[in-house]
């Protein structure tokens, strides 16, 4: 039988987060030492990482050594085109500026330069953390409530409130929960901050069962006598524990545009449901309507009932508490799919039954993506990733 272990990492910012923290936490657990300081270097230069202590903590140190010119978004995606990481590392930097750059053009409005986080330290620690992150071979990240500070700091357009405003802005785009404290600092930087929303997309289906099989800690640049500062890492492999007993959640609108629903169906699957469709359907006096479904975890339903009467206007919804869903054991593994001088590396999501694989899937996203920067049609990455992973189970069974 073919036997698949996910692996979760546990996030606990309990002291705030950095980029450099980051990468020392994931260097901690394991992450490849060599493959993540030729990517740092590819930028900007080889970076120092030493052990130090935190009270009483030992935890690793990552210091860039960069400068701080700042670069456009443009510019910083050039570079991050021409590092020395894996392609999958690259796309999620890439990802991760797109969040710092939204997060900024919510508080400044449209700009050119970034503000705070353009700078070459900011650009070494992004390539260097998704470099970690990529080569630990993760399926779920949970990450826990990230301390945040108060009081001032001297920013680009003078004195900011801490937490800085783009900050703020990236961790409520990337619904990362927060827990406000009185120590008069920063706690967590913006990179800090993107990374751990992008670290999060990588959402468990359920908390499940493990068994901790490294920690690491990441330490901060100050050290503050009565706190360790450091963000602590912890990589658990184990199963997912099962989780089939959902809510549904039905309404009936007939006056809404067909992208106010897209929208709405986005947003929905965004905020974590399990799946909302849209059918269309004939209602009273022969009027033509749709009717919108969702499906979220159980206890999930008030939550999503909010974000259907914010988005649709609907007065009414039918809520179908406690149904179970049966389902088949699935795991996640990774393809390399070559196209030319190109490798992309995209996850495929494969369904099990008494053993046996009976069905996979390559997941969008990454599919999509390698489709557009490779020029090839979807369908035909799709089907090579699939592939990938058929003779992958084949070999393994041999």
């Amino acid at each position: 039988m073919y036997w698949y272990c996910m692996k979760t990492l546990l996030l606990d910012p309990f002291s705030g987060a950095a980029g450099d923290m980051i990468i020392g936490a994931l260097l901690g657990c394991g992450a490849d030492i060599p493959a993540v300081t030729a990517a740092m270097a590819s930028v900007v230069g080889p970076p120092g990482i030493t052990t130090t202590d935190r009270c009483g903590i030992k935890a690793i140190r990552v210091e860039t050594g960069a400068g701080n010119r700042r670069a456009t978004l443009d510019e910083v995606l050039e570079r991050l085109r021409l590092a020395d990481a894996p392609p999958d590392a690259l796309s999620m930097a890439e990802r991760v500026f797109r969040r710092i750059h939204s997060g900024e053009s919510t508080v400044h409005g449209h700009h050119v330069h970034f503000h705070e986080v353009g700078a070459d330290d900011a650009i070494a620690d992004v390539v260097g953390a998704c470099t970690a992150f990529c080569s630990l071979g993760i399926d779920h990240v949970i990450v826990r409530p990230v301390r945040l500070g108060q009081g001032t700091l001297k920013g680009s357009h003078g004195n900011y409130p801490v937490p800085s405003p783009a900050t703020v802005a990236i961790l409520s785009e990337g619904s990362i929960p927060v827990r406000f404290t009185d120590v008069d600092r920063e706690l967590c930087t913006p990179t800090g901050a993107a990374l751990l929303a992008e670290f999060a997309s990588f959402k468990p289906d359920s908390g499940g069962e493990g068994t901790i099989i490294a920690v690491g800690y990441g330490a901060g640049k100050r050290n503050p006598e009565d706190t360790p500062n450091v963000l602590r890492a912890l990589l658990c492999t184990g199963e997912p524990a099962a989780d089939n007993t959902i809510d549904i959640l039905e309404t009936n609108v007939d006056d809404a545009t067909g992208e106010v629903i897209a929208y709405t169906l986005e947003r929905l699957m965004q905020e974590g449901a399990r799946d909302a469709t849209a059918s269309p359907l004939i209602m009273k006096k022969g009027r033509p309507g749709t009717m919108l479904r969702v499906i979220c975890r159980h206890g999930e339903s008030d939550r999503f009932c909010a974000i259907l009467s914010e988005e649709l206007g609907t007065l009414g919804i039918r809520c179908i508490p406690g149904v179970h869903r049966s389902t088949i054991e699935r795991s996640i593994t990774h393809a390399e799919v070559a196209i030319g001088d190109k490798t992309c590396t995209i996850p495929v999501k494969i369904g099990w039954k008494d053993g046996a694989a009976i069905s996979m899937k390559a997941e969008y996203e990454d599919a999509r993506l390698c489709a557009e920067t490779t020029g090839t049609r979807y369908r035909d990455i799709a089907r090579m990733a699939e592939y990938a992973v058929w003779q992958k189970i084949k070999r393994e069974r041999l």
